[in-house]
């Protein structure tokens, strides 16, 4: 199976790396596949949605960089791109729409919450909305 346009939200974990390092192995840059790394930045419906949030503006572009060298170590081209938006899953189901890609690749960690394993809100609301495909690389012992 041959992946042309992939979509990468990565939030800050070492799980991203894992997910930026698979999305390169499969990615067939030769045929012209192109790999996306967003991140998206949670917006109060207190504020105005194109509100200039410094400091979490900040740590997406250390993210997205940070994301950009891993890519580049695996001789892999990538595009960034930091969004804003109330919701996170909305706004991944809404860039892979835009961006036509046939995957969404999510880089996963084992999460408790009150002593049961948990997937958050974001995950299921990926996986129930997607356009295409969706891959949960699931990252142990992070």
């Amino acid at each position: 199976m041959e992946f042309h346009n992939i979509l990468v939200p990565v939030a800050g974990t070492r799980a991203d790396e894992g997910a930026i390092e698979l999305a390169c192995r499969l990615a067939n840059q030769k045929n012209g596949s192109r790999i996306f790394a967003v991140h998206v930045i949670p917006v109060e419906r207190s504020l105005p949605l194109d509100a200039e949030i410094e400091s979490e503006i900040g740590r997406a572009e250390t993210i997205l960089t940070h994301i950009e060298e891993i890519a580049k170590e695996h001789n892999c081209l990538i595009e960034t791109d930091i969004l804003q938006a109330r919701e996170v899953g909305p706004a991944i189901i809404d860039e892979a729409t835009e961006r036509e890609v046939d995957l969404i690749l999510i880089g996963v960690t084992y999460k408790k919450h009150f002593g049961q394993f948990c997937l958050g809100d974001v995950l299921p609301y990926v996986l129930e909305n997607a356009p295409c495909r969706v891959l949960l690389d699931h990252q142990l012992n992070i």
